[in-house]
């Protein structure tokens, strides 16, 4: 299967759904808005208010690139479809360290992958994007006053939202591996199976979507999200950061199936104590990244920029 056609997908917009390509809803509306609301709730004191009381927005905006998801609007479709996910099997030795999507796209073709953009994705690339747009947001506030500086909220309120989707996707396991919709999901290469996981073709969203709005409570993420930020450091240091962060997910796509091989994450049925704990720990990952990414972003933004980077 292609991964656009893969999954039969819904994505879940309030009370409303909409026929859409590409996989289920990361995480659904429902984790998405958990992951965003934790990352608002743990910021420090010292982060600006108008950010630190956008929470409600921030946690709306969380779905947001799901919402682009449309046949209809092909064009726009196939613009964003390939941020969500990097699968790291298909990923040449060395590829990551390209400084940027275009550089990484060169690198796969010349590794010998036929088509970048479906074997392999862009979700490094989206993050690190997503995040200089921050951080420029950051450094044009601390410049503006009167309206200009309203203005320039208002796009760093957005732009932290959307960057908030990708980073929790990035935290969902399924979102980095070939195995994204039950074991050997891309078709596009058979890995070995030895503990004979799940080939179901519902796993993805059963588990991201109706699993956690059927048993997680926003407590048992914001639990586990640490109080104290991260700075993660300069542009080069956060891109590092963000690699590290998506194969620490990546490091998980083992437990999640051998917990679905125990027991199915069934949102007809209590769970157990491990699947919720997994699943809870999974979201607040999303929510503590997202939380470090923007609180980095501020501290950055009073850095003097090189004088090569003035116009």
């Amino acid at each position: 299967m292609q991964r656009l056609l893969g999954f039969a997908a819904l994505v879940l917009i309030g009370t409303t759904a909409v026929a859409a390509t590409g996989a289920p809803a990361p995480w659904g509306e429902t984790g998405h808005r958990m992951a965003a609301r934790a990352a608002a709730e743990r910021l420090p004191d010292e982060m600006p208010a108008f950010v630190r009381e956008a929470s409600e927005q921030l946690a709306w905006l969380n779905p947001e690139p799901d919402r682009w998801r449309s046949r209809e609007l092909g064009v726009m479709d196939q613009g964003f479809s390939y941020d969500h996910y990097i699968d790291f099997e298909n990923v040449p030795e060395g590829a990551l360290e390209a400084a940027d999507r275009w550089r990484f796209v060169e690198a796969l073709y010349r590794a010998g992958v036929v088509r970048p953009e479906r074997d392999v994705g862009f979700l490094p690339y989206r993050i690190e994007e997503l995040y200089q747009r921050l951080l420029t947001g950051f450094r044009m506030w601390r410049a503006a006053d009167g309206d200009e500086r309203r203005w320039v909220e208002a796009r760093i309120v957005n732009d932290a939202g959307v960057l908030g989707h990708y980073v929790t996707d990035g935290s969902q396991p399924h979102h980095t591996t070939i195995h994204f919709n039950g074991w050997n999901a891309s078709g596009a290469q058979e890995a070995p199976n030895p503990e004979s996981f799940t080939t179901e073709r519902d796993f993805h969203g059963r588990f991201e979507t109706a699993f956690v709005r059927a048993h997680m409570q926003y407590d048992e993420v914001l639990e586990g999200v640490a109080t104290e930020p991260r700075v993660l450091g300069t542009p080069d240091q956060v891109r590092v950061a963000i690699r590290d962060y998506l194969r620490r997910t990546h490091d998980e796509v083992v437990t999640l199936y051998r917990l679905e091989s125990r027991a199915r994450f069934d949102p007809e049925t209590p769970p157990s104590q491990a699947h919720r704990a997994f699943t809870a720990a999974r979201l607040a990952a999303g929510a503590e990244m997202l939380r470090d990414l923007w609180w980095s972003a501020w501290i950055d933004s009073a850095r003097p920029l090189p004088p090569e980077e003035f116009r």
